[in-house]
């Protein structure tokens, strides 16, 4: 049997990259998929990828009325909700804080952290009368320490961080589980885009004292370890898969 054989599981942002490669993980594992992302064509290829165990909901997670429609075809369709991974986030404008454009602010927070805040504030119900459930965020390690031009980036994942705390000790004791995972640099399409393969990209890459930057696989994996019983006496935690970044004073280059 798979670690997830017989669970309902919800991922947002599944069209690509990080919700992706977490859904087909989770599909291996036994887990019925509810591929969840505002990219249709994407988000259907992927449940077709997967197979019969997954289907694709479109949904914006900064609308809160299509997050609780969301939650709620998932319980109509399968009968419960055993895991929600609220992994979409949007970084807004690469712009100091003095010159950051208001409607670019909103939009992170709206998408970033709103959307995780919706997504556990319609599933937290359901898990309650069903008798128990996990939900696993994405945060990032720009909501540890702070990014040059990502304020709204950093104010959003540091808040994923502290409500997936808030939400692990009110909820403990109704036999929920909520963790976060803060990933480093990966390598998904739309920072790949950012990139390119310039210069840029191998300032990055070097930055990691692992010295290249994650793949969407690999932060996938993770979240299943949070996801499964393999961390049955985990809640509340922020688990950092970063490269080493966070290691780091940033101080000096590497030395080699």
């Amino acid at each position: 049997m798979g670690k997830l054989e017989n669970k309902v599981s919800l991922i947002t942002g599944a069209a690509s990259g990080i919700g992706a490669a977490t859904a087909k993980l989770f599909g291996d594992e036994g887990a019925t998929v509810i591929v969840a992302d505002i990219d249709e064509e994407d988000g259907r290829r992927i449940a077709e990828e997967i197979g019969a165990s997954a289907v694709f909901h479109k949904a914006n997670v900064g609308e809160p009325a299509e997050v609780e429609s969301m939650v709620k075809f998932a319980v109509d369709r399968f009968g419960r909700l055993d895991i929600l991974h609220n992994n979409v986030a949007t970084a807004g404008a690469v712009a100091p804080v003095g010159d950051m454009p208001v409607e670019s602010w909103q939009r992170a927070i709206a998408v970033s952290l709103s959307g995780v805040f919706y997504g556990m504030r319609y599933a937290l119900p359901q898990m309650v009368a069903q008798g128990g459930g996990v939900i696993v965020n994405t945060a990032s390690v720009s909501g540890l320490a702070a990014d040059y031009m990502l304020g709204a980036y950093n104010a959003a994942k540091a808040g994923v961080i502290n409500l997936t705390r808030t939400g692990a000790i009110e909820y403990a004791r109704k036999n929920i589980r909520v963790n976060a995972v803060c990933p480093g640099s990966i390598a998904t399409p739309p920072l790949l885009r950012a990139l390119g393969e310039g210069e840029g990209r191998r300032l990055l890459e070097d930055h990691h004292p692992i010295g290249r930057l994650g793949l969407p696989e690999e932060i996938a994996r993770v979240v299943l370890f949070l996801a499964s019983d393999d961390s049955s006496f985990m809640t509340g935690s922020i688990v950092v898969a970063d490269g080493g970044i966070s290691a780091h004073t940033g101080l000096f280059g590497h030395p080699l």
